[in-house]
């Protein structure tokens, strides 16, 4: 059972496993989705998992792959530092991380749409080579869109029937269309794979870092290029796809469009009222949702 964390409980792990940090001011910045994290003075910050039971996984991968990935990055990512381990004070493993400056993008959207989308272009061009094969890798995230039909049918059944679709023919034309593009055939790339707003910090209008490789995995280039419509204002994506390199051709938009579907699908569900996921849900994470499927049903009408 993982007990309650607080800066006293941090400070206690520091000081067992990594003694020269323990005294540096500690405070609470965020509860995520799997991690709760803490600031550890002005350039660090510590991310413990609080709520899903393969969290600390997540952070052990983190700690092997993203220092080789980050120098070539074009954008701030939180680079791990110490790794920590579980103990009788806390049963998970847990990650002292550099702290990337900024407010994710659930909370403040994307203004300046042509420097965003030329942003996120080059972060996804220099992320995207090909990933050793000892990669991990995730079906669910980068693999044949076929595989998740069923639990997108779903999803839009339920955020159908709760009223948070205004159109799901087109929702579901837009899925049909990515399911019946060509595959993927190139090498399994690296992937992010969890482009969504609140993994991506903006300031002054435009992308300023990325946060979150717990679910960095190798695949299809489709998954990730499905942020365009996800994090982006109206008109943006095609800016992406247009700066993207080598480039996406048009099967690949295709299974980018599906993805952003499914995606937006279970944003929508999990910023209504807890439906999905915490109690009380995710409520900054229903309106990018929204906004994403309005784009994309606007392209099949």
């Amino acid at each position: 059972m993982t007990p309650e964390i607080s800066a006293g409980l941090v400070r206690d792990l520091l000081r067992d496993q990594h003694p020269d940090l323990a005294d540096r001011p500690i405070r609470l910045a965020a509860r995520g989705w799997d991690n709760q994290m803490w600031r550890l003075g002005d350039d660090l910050a510590v991310r413990l998992p609080w709520a899903t039971e393969t969290a600390g996984l997540l952070l052990r991968k983190e700690h092997r792959w993203v220092p080789t990935l980050a120098p070539r990055l074009p954008l701030p990512v939180p680079v791990p530092r110490r790794l920590g381990e579980p103990s009788p004070r806390f049963p998970h493993p847990w990650l002292v991380t550099t702290w990337i400056p900024g407010t994710p993008a659930d909370r403040a959207p994307v203004t300046r749409a042509v420097d965003a989308a030329r942003s996120l272009a080059t972060f996804l061009s220099a992320l995207h080579r090909p990933a050793p094969d000892d990669a991990p890798t995730n079906p669910s995230r980068g693999g044949p869109l076929a595989e998740q039909a069923e639990g997108v049918a779903a999803a839009l059944r339920e955020a159908t029937g709760r009223g948070l679709v205004d159109d799901p023919d087109a929702v579901r034309a837009v899925w049909a269309d990515a399911v019946a593009a060509p595959p993927w055939t190139g090498p399994p790339l690296w992937l992010h794979a969890d482009l969504h707003p609140a993994n991506v910090l903006v300031a002054d209008g435009t992308l300023r870092g990325v946060i979150d490789f717990g679910d960095l995995c190798a695949g299809d280039p489709a998954y990730d290029l499905a942020a365009g419509w996800l994090l982006l204002p109206d008109g943006a994506v095609d800016d992406v796809l247009a700066a993207y390199r080598p480039g996406a051709d048009a099967a690949t938009r295709r299974r980018a469009r599906g993805w952003a579907a499914a995606r937006a699908l279970g944003g929508v569900l999990i910023g209504d009222n807890g439906v999905h996921g915490r109690p009380g849900g995710k409520p900054t994470w229903g309106p990018p949702a929204h906004a994403a499927l309005r784009r994309l049903v606007a392209t099949v009408r």
